[in-house]
Parts: structure tokens; sequence; C-alpha cells
């Protein structure tokens, strides 16, 4: 599929003035019952409108020789949601952007009265350092750390989250998260799932699964 179809196909959601977004980026190679639970996860306990599924069309951090087709996993990503409230986007690949910190610059320019947080697994957060500008980032959006055990120890304990400690804000306030002013975060501990994109692929990059099956996760809790 070409960048015109893509465009066509996986334009910016359809949004409104005051809505609380999530925005959950990542390959999705492939998507999973864990990005689904993350998501409805999110949704419940920041009091979230929408959650927004940005596949990227790579991510730099990663190897992307078994990256599957574009198009391809945001159509397995669509299989996957398999709710109302998560829309899958490919917007990156439409406005060109290649770092997070671009994509969050271009939809607060653009979608300037939404109130957008920034999801990611604690995997993440201990690498949060390592992406592009990720100070930038932290004083854009506020952002939501789900927990993804054995992971919390090294997450916390990262350069990053040490870096942000101040502004964390303790889980009980989670639900004030979208519309607090940034640089903010939480830690959102209670759902466990050890589900993950890199045990679904075989050895060549090919998934384990057919594309858009909704895999079970055990357990997945929220």
């Amino acid at each position: 599929m070409g960048l015109r179809s893509v465009a066509s196909s996986c334009a910016l959601p359809l949004h409104s003035d005051g809505m609380r977004i999530g925005l959950f980026g990542g390959s999705f190679n492939p998507p999973h019952a864990a990005h689904r639970a993350v998501s409805l996860y999110a949704l419940k306990r920041l009091k979230l409108d929408r959650v927004w599924w940005l596949v990227s069309p790579g991510n730099p951090l990663k190897d992307r020789r078994s990256l599957y087709d574009l198009a391809e996993r945001a159509a397995a990503a669509r299989a996957t949601a398999g709710d109302p409230r998560i829309d899958v986007s490919c917007l990156e690949a439409v406005i060109g952007t290649r770092y997070t910190v671009d994509t969050i610059t271009y939809l607060r320019r653009r979608c300037a009265n939404v109130y957008f947080v920034w999801i990611m697994g604690a995997d993440n957060l201990a690498q949060f350092h390592r992406w592009e500008n990720w100070q930038r980032i932290a004083t854009e959006v506020p952002i939501a750390v789900i927990d993804r055990p054995p992971q919390s120890f090294r997450a916390l304990a990262a350069p990053a989250a040490q870096a942000l400690a101040r502004w964390r804000l303790p889980e009980a306030r989670a639900t004030g998260l979208a519309t607090h002013r940034p640089p903010a975060w939480v830690f959102l501990t209670g759902m466990k799932s050890s589900l993950s994109s890199t045990g679904l692929r075989n050895g060549d990059g090919t998934w384990k699964t057919a594309a858009g099956k909704r895999e079970t996760a055990a357990p997945l809790e929220y």
C-alpha cells in the first residue's frame, strides 16, 4: 500500500475540543492482547474518552529488518483492538515524523484544545532517556506509565524516572492526569501481563499467530 493509500485509510482520528485522549505508540509487530488490555486499563484509570494507537513506520531504536508492512500491521491492529474507543492511526507515516517528540508537537498544534496523555509500558520508561528529546516530551504532555513486571524496579531506577521524580503523581490522582499541566506522570500498577510483541515473533521475524487474531494473555488483570 502506497503512502497516499495509507493516508486516506489512516487519517487523523475523529476528535473534538475538550476530549481526553491517550496516545499509545509502537510498532505493533504484531499487535496483541496486552496492547488492548493496556488501552482498556488506561481508559478506565485515566478517565479517557479515546485511545489512539499510533502505528509507527519504524522505531529508530529497534531493528527494522523483521518489521511487517505498515498497512498489514495497521490492519492487524484494528482486528486486535476490538473496542470502539480505540482508534488505529498511521499518522506518523502520513505527516513524515520519525520521533515521538515531533508527532506530539504536531498533535498539540493541530489539536490544541484536546487533552493528550502519552501512554507507555514500564519497559519503555526504562529506556525513555534514550528517546530523542525525551525531556521535551515530558514537558509537552502528561505521561502514564503502565507497570510491566518484572520491569518495575528497573524502570523506576532508570535515568528518566529519576530525573522526573519530583513531578510524579500518586496513583490516586490518575483520573486528573489528562488535564494536569506537564510535566506530570503517574505509574499505574495492577495490570499484569507477560505478553510482548518480541515473544510473538519467530526467529525469522514472522508472527507466531495469524495477523489480527486476538491472543489470550495469561494472566491479564486490570
